[in-house]
């Protein structure tokens, strides 16, 4: 694998309501997201550069997605400081699971909420 690539190419955060959600991530991220449809999915699609190399992702509403708490975890970015998007968690409609807890100099800071579809997402910020 050439060292140059992500590790993470593409993401899908499920979501049951994609309306609700949508709604969600952009007032905590204070951000819009593109809403777009295809193969039968309803999809809101996080800002992106295309050709970048950057990681890409949405949320995703079909009945291939069903919202979780458990399974893979996902850590969005809240740089410059993950407390700005953590701080709209709960007045947005979801529930902070871990406060910003640092996790080394090296390493920054995270946190976990529950979002609005029953996922556990994670935030990572390097301040």
């Amino acid at each position: 694998m050439d060292a140059k690539v992500n590790s993470l190419n593409w993401f899908e955060i499920s979501v049951a309501d994609i309306s609700r959600a949508k709604k969600f991530y952009e007032t905590i991220f204070g951000i819009n997201l593109e809403s777009v449809e295809m193969m039968g999915m309803k999809m809101a699609m996080f800002p992106s550069e295309p050709g970048s190399g950057k990681a890409n992702g949405g949320l995703c509403e079909s009945d291939m997605h069903k919202p979780s708490a458990d399974g893979v975890k996902i850590y969005l970015n809240g740089d410059p400081d993950l407390s700005d998007a953590l701080g709209k968690v709960e007045s947005a409609g979801g529930k902070i699971t871990m406060p910003k807890t640092d996790i080394g100099e090296d390493f920054g800071h995270m946190a976990f909420f529950i979002d609005t579809e029953g996922n556990v997402i994670g935030l990572h910020s390097n301040g």
